[in-house]
C-alpha cells in the first residue's frame, strides 16, 4: 500500500487529513441546495457536515427541507461502524429519478444524533449541488458521498489506489 501525501492547504482551506476518526458532525454556515430534473428539490441553511479522515465532507440536509415527493424509500441498507444502519432513498425531481442516490440514519449510533431526520445525497447523479453558491464536485470513486469544494484539499479516499487507506 502506498501511503498518501496530504496536500498542503492554502489560506482558507482545510485538509481532509486533519479530519478526525471517528468522524465529527458540525453545523454548516451557509446555504446548501440540490437540483434534479431541472427543479430545486432541496434548499436549507440548516445543514450539518460529517468530517472523517481522508474524506471530503458529507452534507446532511433536513428531510423537511426537501420538496414533497423528492425522497422515496428504496431497496437496500448498509452499516457504518460509526453512524450505524443507513437506509437508502430514491431521489426525484422533475421527470428524473435517481435510484438509491440518498441515505439517512433513522436511528444513528450514540454521538451522531444530529443526523436524525437528515439526508445525505450523492452529488454525481444530481443536476447540481451547491454549498454557499459553489457547485460541488462528487467525491471520487462513486462509493462515498462526500462533496468536494474549493475549501478542502486531499488526496481524497476513492481515488485509484486508495482502497487500503
Amino acid at each position: 500500500m502506498v501511503r498518501p501525501r496530504p496536500e498542503k492547504p492554502a489560506a482558507g482551506q482545510e485538509s481532509v487529513w486533519d479530519y478526525p476518526r471517528p468522524p465529527r458532525v458540525e453545523p454548516v454556515a451557509g446555504r446548501v441546495t440540490i437540483r434534479l430534473g431541472g427543479k430545486l428539490i432541496a434548499e436549507t441553511t440548516d445543514a450539518v457536515r460529517v468530517l472523517e479522515t481522508s474524506h471530503p465532507p458529507v452534507y446532511y440536509l433536513p428531510i423537511a427541507d426537501f420538496t414533497p415527493g423528492a425522497l422515496v424509500d428504496a431497496e437496500g441498507s448498509s452499516f457504518c461502524e460509526f453512524k450505524g444502519r443507513a437506509r437508502y432513498l430514491d431521489v426525484r425531481g422533475g421527470d428524473a429519478v435517481r435510484p438509491g442516490a440518498a441515505w439517512n440514519y433513522p436511528r444513528p449510533s450514540p454521538g451522531f444524533g444530529a443526523l436524525v431526520d437528515r439526508v445525505a445525497v450523492y452529488a454525481g447523479p444530481m443536476d447540481g449541488c451547491t454549498v454557499d453558491g459553489e457547485v460541488v464536485t462528487p467525491q471520487p470513486g462513486g462509493f462515498y458521498g462526500g462533496w468536494v469544494t474549493a475549501s478542502v484539499v486531499g488526496p481524497f479516499k476513492g481515488v485509484p489506489g486508495s482502497m487500503g487507506w
